[in-house]
């Protein structure tokens, strides 16, 4: 039997994809929000495509906002940015 593979949603282009090929933000127990590479840090995930244009639109429609309930700090954006054009020179 083939194993199910986890789907998550986009917050930018709103598609259904699978886990591993998104990236993870997550919002500790404490609040803060990082990035999480490995997808097994504690607390609220929410979910990016690798595609630079995803995460404009999830700027400009305030969703990681929305999905953590939590103002997010420029430095996470700009984190995720230089990570995603970091997969695309590489």
């Amino acid at each position: 039997m083939q194993k199910k593979i986890p789907m998550r949603q986009c917050l930018g282009c709103r598609e259904m994809k699978p886990k591993r090929e998104l990236i993870r933000v997550v919002r500790s127990p404490e609040g803060e929000i990082s990035l999480d590479f490995r997808g097994k840090a504690p607390g609220r995930g929410a979910y990016l495509c690798k595609e630079k244009s995803c995460l404009e639109k999830a700027i400009r429609g305030k969703a990681l906002e929305r999905a953590f309930s939590a103002e997010i700090p420029e430095e996470v954006y700009e984190k995720l940015l230089g990570e995603m054009e970091a997969e695309h020179d590489g």
